[in-house]
């Protein structure tokens, strides 16, 4: 029998680690299952390793392995497939996945929708010139954009030239009982830091330049040399895998901190992992709405973070936390140190920033934005799909 729900497909770049794709997650795995049915299609690849995250049976994962260069490559592939499985939603996030959405209205999909959720390293803060034009061009194959943050927002609005009835702010929100703290700082295995008399930064993210790691390197390198107590007691763990772990396990030893810093790689138990640090630092160049910052203020973490993107918008510098200049390693440094020397401060931190999550960034809350959209734009009413008229509507 032919299923009846909607179907809605998920397009970006690849289905691995990282925050945007967290999101995706989050969102498949506490959607209700009776509304729509999902497929994430990766333009690259979709790691096995991390769909084994989503705990829905009914999600299909497709991987087109996209060569080097322009999409348009993939325009047939995608035009038959939007053709044969007739979506009632094609959903597209970031720049990379953009132009996906050209062989979505060919083949007559109709309702387009376009996530922006922050920009890489060639666009801080939306400054590339020809990145924005890209988008205005590509804006008349949208129905209706998503921007995970104010900044976001506003970007479409005054940079890109969105309307104001075509864009939708729906920020990400945490899993408050996945992400919970602990009673201390609880032993990860396998972290070499696991005696309770130590202090631990930590940072969790995937090893890209974006992310600014080799600034907390230095930054960290520079908080032990000028602080004795530090040089005793603080270490740095930094969770994540990526293409610049060589880079910085080099950076690690230029700086003289073997035995200091731990590069953990990547791992599944994120949890667990938040659980083992002291204090959460998020040195990124470049930022949407983050869900790795908001996991640690869900596990009851004081955050140091840049002053990026949808950062503001989640850390109270003062109250949940402490913002820095984005590639500032000596106050960043500074932060660290402030945070090094007042556990109570950090304490009361940590336990703002949780309550700030449960009132403000709900998993719930997140999940029902996005399905009033879909079914605002699916059934043109705010009120749940029968999924049974909705397919035949497709199938017309």
């Amino acid at each position: 029998m032919t299923d009846p729900r909607p179907l809605v497909i998920h397009v970006v770049y690849s289905f691995d680690v990282g925050g945007l794709e967290n999101g995706i997650v989050n969102l498949l795995n506490h959607m209700p299952v009776e509304h729509f049915r999902h497929m994430v299609v990766a333009l690259t690849t979709c790691a096995p390793g991390f769909t084994q995250r989503v705990k829905r049976a009914d999600v299909e994962f497709v991987s087109l392995h996209k060569p080097a260069g322009h999409g348009f490559k993939l325009y047939p592939v995608l035009f038959r497939m939007f053709r044969e499985l007739r979506p009632a939603i094609v959903h597209t996030r970031n720049i990379a996945a953009l132009e996906m959405l050209v062989p979505a209205w060919l083949a007559g999909v109709p309702v387009r929708i376009h996530g922006e959720h922050g920009w890489d390293h060639n666009d801080r803060e939306g400054s590339n010139k020809k990145y924005r034009l890209v988008r205005r061009l590509y804006s008349v194959f949208v129905s209706r954009y998503v921007a995970l943050s104010r900044k976001i927002e506003s970007y479409l609005h005054d940079k890109v030239r969105i309307g104001a009835g075509r864009v939708r702010r729906i920020c990400n929100g945490v899993d408050a009982r996945r992400f919970s703290p602990g009673t201390g700082r609880a032993p990860l295995a396998g972290s070499p830091f696991n005696d309770p008399s130590l202090i631990v930064f930590g940072a969790i993210g995937r090893l890209q330049a974006v992310k600014g790691h080799a600034d907390l390197i230095r930054a960290f390198a520079a908080l032990v040399r000028r602080d004795a107590d530090a040089a005793r007691d603080a270490r740095l763990a930094i969770v994540g895998g990526g293409g610049l772990l060589a880079e910085l396990t080099a950076l690690v030893c230029e700086e003289g901190l073997d035995g200091k810093v731990w590069l953990a790689g990547e791992r599944a138990d994120i949890p667990e992992a938040m659980r083992s640090f002291d204090v959460f630092v998020q040195p990124s160049i470049a930022e949407g709405i983050s869900n790795t910052l908001l996991e640690a203020m869900a596990s009851g973490l004081p955050v140091v973070a840049t002053d990026v993107g949808g950062n503001p918008e989640l850390v109270e510098a003062g109250h949940t936390g402490l913002l820095v200049r984005p590639g500032d390693t000596d106050g960043l440094a500074a932060a660290m140190g402030q945070l090094f020397h007042a556990p109570d401060l950090s304490a009361a931190m940590g336990r703002a920033g949780r309550e700030r999550v449960l009132a403000e960034f709900s998993l719930d809350a997140m999940v029902g934005a996005y399905l009033f959209l879909y079914q605002e734009l699916v059934c043109g009413v705010s009120r749940p799909c029968d999924p049974a008229v909705q397919s035949r509507k497709a199938l017309r």
